[in-house]
């Protein structure tokens, strides 16, 4: 089988393909957390807090959700208050990364790049903060904490192609 010539139509369709798999993973996962934070508003506002912060809160207070909720309203109500803002915040950075990821990342702009990386604060600390008090928080946010940094270098020669007069070597 012959090798194909490196300018070939059929390397550049590929390498198109694949950069349209990476731009529609991003878009994926930006979607997560403003999925997240539609069904975290919901269970603030159904229970005062979303059912996978309920082991974080178990740990940090050594009560459940629902004794609290009893013995220390007003407790509770602060920490629903703290959720839903909380849950808010993460919608906001959620919509803001999938526009970013939308419009100015797939015309290969390159502080959109830069700017994708931000979320990865927000990853970091959630991972920091519930993860480090519930194994299976812990596990999810993993996943975010791997895959946009895995997404966005596999997206590095689209933003920062080699010069033309440039060798490998």
């Amino acid at each position: 089988m012959a090798a194909i010539p490196p300018n070939s139509t059929v390397t550049g369709d590929r390498l198109r393909g694949w950069r349209l798999v990476g731009w529609v993973l991003l878009l994926l996962a930006g979607g997560f957390p403003v999925l997240g934070a539609g069904l975290d508003l919901l269970a603030d506002a159904r229970t005062g807090l979303p059912a996978d912060h309920t082991g974080t809160f178990r740990a940090v207070t050594d009560l459940d959700w629902q004794s609290a909720r009893s013995t220390a309203p007003g407790i509770a109500h602060y920490v629903s208050l703290l959720e839903a803002g909380y849950a808010l915040h993460e919608l906001t950075f959620g919509l803001l990364f999938l526009v970013i990821v939308a419009i100015p990342f797939r015309r290969r702009q390159r502080w959109a790049w830069w700017a994708a990386w931000l979320p990865m604060i927000a990853n970091l600390g959630y991972t920091l903060t519930f993860g480090a008090h519930d194994p299976t928080v812990l596990t999810r946010s993993l996943i975010a904490d791997i895959a946009l940094p895995v997404l966005l270098v596999a997206n590095i020669p689209a933003f920062f192609p080699a010069r033309a007069g440039r060798r490998a070597g």
